[in-house]
């Protein structure tokens, strides 16, 4: 089995350690990894109601992983997109978040990972309604060693990023936020995790202007962590 690691843009200006992190727990796990030359999934085009302007993103994304048996990504906001494109039933076929990969391609929740602290899961609105990912997530970080994982309230409700939506309606965007950290910090967790760093972007600079002390992490971090 071949994948092609799709880092997104996000992940390869901002977040690198996230696809290290990534790469590390397939590669743990015996995965081949095809080295690709990556590209935009044409997200924010479609998001911006341009969507023939992410045509060709598209394109290309289905040309440089041509080669894959499945696109892994540890975003589940672009994978998300990716599978919207119900003409190209092919490259929707193969599209995978990394939790589904794991949990439903190699049947695997427990990746070795060990990481002693709190942590509470916000699960992103594309990660509920678009890539629709489920519990995979929590059955990933469930089985981690010395986790302690605790609910967080409403955790289905918007933290209020929404791409260029934060930008757009910011007034409603910061209320939206408020409510998302308020209920962060009744968990008196240590570390908010996510499938999703655009979202941990937007929550993530809350907590800092608040001067919190909770940090933020992707899924992918803890289940790379060993300590």
């Amino acid at each position: 089995m071949r994948i092609g690691l799709f880092s997104t843009c996000i992940n390869s200006i901002y977040f690198t350690r996230t696809v290290s992190a990534a790469r590390t727990v397939l590669e743990h796990l015996g995965v081949e990894i095809i080295e690709t030359e990556q590209v935009c999934c044409g997200q924010m085009h479609i998001n911006s109601g341009y969507p023939q302007l992410a045509k060709p993103l598209v394109d290309t994304v289905e040309k440089n992983f041509k080669n894959c048996d499945y696109i892994v990504a540890p975003s589940a906001s672009c994978i998300g997109s990716l599978r919207e494109h119900e003409d190209r039933p092919e490259l929707v076929a193969k599209c995978l978040d990394l939790s589904e990969f794991l949990v439903d391609i190699l049947g695997v929740t427990d990746v070795g990972a060990t990481f002693n602290h709190r942590v509470t899961l916000h699960t992103t609105c594309h990660s509920l309604r678009v890539a629709k990912l489920g519990d995979r997530p929590l059955q990933l970080l469930s089985a981690v060693r010395g986790i302690e994982v605790v609910e967080l309230p409403a955790a289905d409700s918007c933290c209020g990023f929404g791409g260029t939506f934060s930008v757009k309606n910011s007034d409603v965007s910061g209320a939206m936020l408020a409510d998302k950290l308020a209920n962060i910090a009744s968990t008196r967790a240590e570390y908010v995790v996510s499938a999703d760093n655009s979202c941990l972007m937007h929550i993530g600079g809350g907590l800092q202007r608040e001067g919190a002390k909770i940090e933020v992490i992707h899924l992918a971090e803890i289940l790379a962590s060993r300590g």
